[in-house]
């Protein structure tokens, strides 16, 4: 993929526990990586977690070699800052989906859904109307990761999964400006791809990368980029997929890998209907802002405990939501510590997941993407 080796040997050292945190950590030569008991043993119920090694090894070139310059401090009494994350995590967010699948370690459907859930967190995220991406860099050093209440509304460090879409996005359109002789592949081996063998930090900045891109193929990258980073219309989310031969859209049926990952974070999924999310004990997680949930004035400090005067069960309150497509809404008694409250929801859209559907007479420009090595 990059031409060039920046390490002597490389280690992946990976911990299969439930005692080990689910961590993900980059260096030159190795990456620290912590899964699941059964990542390989269930192997089908784990593909969410298939980008991790791609995600990390990535990492040796981009953001371990080639190092944005502002976090190339010469000492400890020189702050670092992270403008540049959403090349460093958001590129690296991209290869690591991309190389899964091209690898055979997600395979296309799962890439697909995959792709189609993380575009629908993003295009519904209502925190998207005041925050921009850039400022979501800032989250490391603002709140050192800590955990946020509202987090459709705050946004959480975002240039990961909104990165990968810009991302997406260039590529789609160095694939359109060149009529498919180009991509993000050549800017990456051109870009990461120098001197083999070096390990120390070659450092860049945004200029730098630009430079690259126009090498590549001459448009106003400048422009596109800070377009996509600096401003809160939201229009151009969904490019990279559309350019790519696919539309986003809503079914009631949800699929494969996203049962899967309700399995594997013991949770389930109302988000694009309801509102939220629920674990195993019927605690609300999650809660949509500005969604039915929340303008009937649930928080994630509540637990459900009978839909329609039945006791709480998963597919209890699917069948709910699918029967109040009539108008007969949906009544839910809640806990929140020693109280109990009634609360009706008025909701008629049925169940909503997220799937990306091909759009005929276009170029499949997403396929090629997944699946091409060259």
């Amino acid at each position: 993929m990059f031409g060039a080796r920046h390490f002597a040997r490389y280690e992946f050292l990976l911990a299969l526990s439930e005692r080990f945190s689910a961590i993900g950590l980059e260096h030159s030569e190795s990456s620290e990586n912590g899964v699941r008991p059964n990542y390989f043993t269930e192997w089908k119920k784990e593909n969410g977690a298939r980008t991790l090694l791609p995600h990390e090894y990535t990492h040796s070139w981009n953001g371990k070699f080639r190092r944005p310059s502002d976090l190339w401090t010469p000492n400890f009494n020189t702050p670092m800052q992270d403008r540049l994350l959403w090349v460093y995590e958001g590129q690296t967010q991209y290869w690591g989906f991309v190389l899964a699948a091209r690898s055979g370690l997600m395979p296309l459907a799962d890439a697909l859904e995959s792709l189609a859930m993380t575009a629908a967190g993003l295009d519904t995220r209502a925190g998207r109307n005041w925050r921009n991406l850039q400022d979501t860099t800032n989250e490391p050093i603002v709140s050192a990761r800590a955990h946020q209440d509202w987090p459709d509304w705050q946004r959480r460090e975002e240039y990961y999964n909104e990165g990968q879409m810009i991302w997406l996005d260039t590529d789609t359109k160095i694939r359109e400006l060149t009529q498919g002789t180009k991509s993000l592949n050549e800017v990456a081996k051109a870009f990461f791809g120098v001197e083999d063998g070096r390990v120390t930090a070659l450092t860049y900045d945004f200029d730098d990368y630009v430079k690259a891109l126009n090498a590549v193929a001459p448009f106003d990258w400048a422009h596109f980029l800070r377009e996509r980073l600096d401003t809160h219309s939201g229009a151009t989310l969904l490019d990279g997929i559309k350019r790519g031969g696919w539309k986003l859209v809503f079914t009631e049926k949800q699929s494969d890998l996203a049962r899967a990952n309700e399995t594997t974070h013991r949770t389930t999924d109302f988000f694009y209907s309801l509102g939220f999310g629920i674990d195993r004990d019927g605690k609300l997680t999650g809660i949509k802002w500005g969604g039915p949930a929340f303008k009937a004035g649930l928080t994630g400090s509540m637990q459900l405990i009978a839909v329609n005067s039945h006791s709480y069960k998963a597919e209890l309150l699917r069948d709910a939501i699918t029967k109040a497509q009539d108008g007969s809404g949906i009544e839910l008694l809640l806990k929140f510590e020693d109280r109990f409250k009634t609360v009706k929801i008025d909701y008629r859209g049925g169940l909503r997941y997220p799937k990306l559907e091909r759009v005929d007479g276009t170029p499949d420009r997403l396929t090629d993407i997944l699946t091409s090595v060259q």
